[in-house]
């Protein structure tokens, strides 16, 4: 692991952008040629059932359905299938004395009835005068659905014109063979419809519908624009590719003339009624009862009848359900006409770029994460995205290739994590080989989590310092074998490095029995003086713990002082090109070294510098030792003396002295000053070096003015 921080950063961000174009290539290259086209289907279906809502025009549009139970009734009524076709006009008749706009009569007449001719002019005869009648007429791809090449001359033919349909023809339009109804019908209708409306051919499916056809050069409408043409008979068409234009309607279509619908809901969500509802209800009418329906019920409404008995077989696929009535699928196709809200698919172009974004937004966020947590959490919030996108783009009207974007993601997920696996595995074993002699376990891994916290090259920092040293350690090694002094100090210093470690200490090197370590490198620690000085204090009470089995093992007392300072320092790895250690330099560094060597003057174990005091704000209470020149230093420093709470509360009232006494020394009244220390001199080291040393200056004043300041002449 080389150079700053930067380049692992780069190398991060470059690698993400190499994931994602790779990711979003292989996505592409399913999506574009259709091979992800069913799967598509199927999530746009959830969304289908999932989103249906009313339009604004859906009150508008009535069915009357054919159903079993109609079937039941006419069958107790003593009619059997097939239905006279004087009740297909009893039920035209109701319409038109109930003020519908327009009738559709879902079901191809296409065979006249022999037993009783009359039964077709009556049919006839109740289309004719409802004057809004749509008819339907096959259209057929091959000769065994639709026998007629040509229109017949005795069927008028749809006055339908669609402006720019000469120069832009959607492919697939136009039907080779027709199937047409009989004359009776054809000639009293108002309008012949296409009801051959072709599904999804990736999976038959009803989704997508064409609004028109064409036949023999003439332009067919499916039943839903025939109902709109009924009411809106100066309605103008025009066609261009991508668009149909219905009056004032803007219809999105695709290359096939095809448009999505936007289903309601399931089956039954538009008003509808049974077709015996509606027959017997004619009949109380003609008997001069009052009718159980009232026929204005269908005052200005669009009406379709249709099938919906499983005999009969008008049920169809769609995205609500693997049975919808078809009448259902073309009253829903008007209501979308009437409403203006077909669906829009989105464009290849803005999907691609969705797509780019998606997936070099994956690849960076992993790329950019450490540890399987983070890792975890990056696939929660990336994974949902697409699905998200979708549904919203479906309540916004449009069509959303979810898949394509969800597999986009999904690549550069596990692109990314494969080769971030790959490539930051060595990475993660050059910090742990590098580091763990002198870091912490937690340390570790948050450089491995957040590598570019390391500056390896070294950076100023304002770090906590601390050195200790066990005090009279050549007597001690003197005094023991070779074996023994090994396992004194193993035992020592893990007990110590484990406490430093434990508060999140760097441990920059041991020296013998010397330990130096620093807080807030290589990661930021903003409470590092507190750390700092709560492992000074837990070091010296494990110490305690530890010194009867030292005594009883070595036969020797074993204390430590500890110097701790807050400074600016150098920070970073040192050494050769081929062997170095991540360590500090300094003025702070050589003054916490000092601040250890000043123990021995004052008798105490932890002398900390008043920059560390300031940094605690309060979280260990200290008493002021003195203002002492170190050897190298020109300025004077004032040095204080840490405890625990309980420590500082038992001692208050010699504490109290001492800071009297402390106070007459700067004062230059050594004599008293003397007197004072020398109150509590018995129970408090300090004050015992105090009363000493201002014995002396009263007996031999020092030279000029009195600063205060303690002169150390030793390291």
């Amino acid at each position: 692991m080389e150079g700053s921080g930067a380049g692992p950063g780069l190398r991060r961000v470059l690698q993400g952008l190499v994931v994602g174009a790779v990711a979003a290539a292989l996505a592409s290259a399913l999506w574009l040629p259709g091979f992800l086209d069913v799967f598509e289907a199927k999530t746009w279906d959830l969304r289908a059932r999932l989103l249906a809502r009313p339009g604004k025009a859906t009150g508008q549009v009535v069915t009357i359905l054919l159903d079993q139970y109609s079937l039941d009734w006419a069958r107790k009524q003593g009619v059997s299938w097939p239905w006279p076709r004087s009740l297909y006009a009893m039920i035209a008749d109701f319409c038109t004395s109930g003020g519908a706009k327009a009738l559709v009569f879902d079901v191809l007449y296409t065979e006249e009835t022999n037993e009783d001719v009359g039964q077709d002019q009556e049919l006839a005869r109740g289309i004719s005068e409802n004057g809004s009648v749509v008819a339907v007429m096959n259209l057929a791809r091959n000769e065994g659905q639709g026998s007629a090449r040509s229109w017949p001359a005795e069927v008028p033919r749809p006055p339908l014109r669609v402006a720019g349909l000469d120069s832009w023809q959607p492919r697939g339009l136009s039907f080779p063979f027709a199937e047409f109804p009989i004359s009776a019908v054809s000639k009293s209708a108002r309008i012949l419809a296409n009801t051959n409306l072709p599904p999804d051919a990736s999976d038959n499916v009803y989704r997508r519908l064409p609004l028109l056809n064409t036949f023999d050069g003439s332009v067919v409408p499916s039943e839903a624009l025939a109902a709109w043409l009924s009411a809106e008979p100066s309605g103008t068409l025009s066609i261009a590719p991508g668009l149909l234009r219905v009056g004032a309607a803007a219809v999105p279509i695709d290359g096939e003339g095809r448009t999505i619908l936007r289903f309601r809901g399931p089956t039954l969500t538009h008003a509808h009624y049974t077709a015996a509802s509606v027959l017997n209800a004619a009949q109380q009418i003609l008997d001069g009862a009052k009718p159980s329906l009232d026929p204005a019920a269908f005052k200005d409404t669009f009406v379709f009848f249709g099938f919906t008995a499983p005999g009969l077989f008008d049920l169809k696929p769609t995205p609500m359900s693997g049975t919808y009535p078809g009448v259902e699928v073309n009253a829903t196709m008007l209501d979308n006409l009437l409403s203006g809200d077909f669906m829009r698919p989105v464009p290849a172009l803005p999907t691609l770029l969705l797509l780019l974004v998606l997936c070099f937004g994956a690849a960076l966020a992993v790329s950019s994460v450490s540890g399987a947590g983070p890792s975890v959490l990056v696939y929660v919030v990336v994974l949902p995205l697409a699905p998200a996108l979708g549904v919203a783009g479906y309540a916004l009207g449009y069509w959303l290739q979810v898949v394509a974007l969800e597999l986009g993601a999904l690549f550069s997920l596990v692109g990314a994590s494969i080769l971030s696996y790959a490539t930051e595995g060595r990475q993660k074993r050059y910090i742990k080989n590098a580091f763990r002699q002198y870091l912490s376990p937690v340390v570790i891994e948050g450089l491995i989590a957040h590598p570019e916290r390391l500056r390896l090259g070294g950076e100023k920092k304002e770090l906590t310092i601390f050195f200790s040293d066990i005090q009279g350690f050549t007597t001690i090694s003197e005094a023991l074998s070779p074996e023994n002094l090994t396992a004194l100090l193993n035992e020592y210093l893990t007990a110590m490095g484990d406490i430093i470690q434990d508060e999140g200490g760097t441990i920059d090197k041991y020296i013998g029995d010397a330990i130096v370590a620093f807080w807030n490198a290589p990661l930021a620690q903003e409470d590092h003086a507190v750390r700092g000085t709560r492992a000074g204090l837990r070091c010296q009470a494990r110490l305690a713990e530890l010194r009867p089995a030292f005594r009883e093992r070595y036969g020797k007392e074993v204390f430590a002082r500890i110097g701790l300072h807050t400074g600016t320092a150098t920070v970073g790895n040192m050494g050769s090109s081929t062997r170095f250690n991540y360590t500090m330099l300094g003025d702070a560094a050589n003054l916490a070294s000092r601040l250890e060597g000043i123990n021995k003057y004052f008798h105490t174990y932890l002398v900390v510098s008043a920059s560390v005091t300031q940094s605690i704000g309060g979280a260990y209470p200290a008493r002021e030792l003195s203002r002492v020149a170190v050897v190298g230093r020109r300025e004077p420093v004032t040095v204080f003396e840490p405890m625990l709470p309980e420590q500082y509360a038992s001692r208050r009232e010699a504490l109290e002295v001492f800071h009297r006494g402390l106070q007459e020394f700067y004062a230059g009244r050594f004599a008293e000053a003397a007197r004072t220390f020398g109150g509590i001199a018995a129970v408090d080291p300090p004050a015992a070096a105090y009363a000493e040393k201002c014995g002396q200056l009263a007996a031999e004043p020092p030279p000029g003015p009195w600063n205060g300041v303690w002169v150390m002449t030793e390291k």
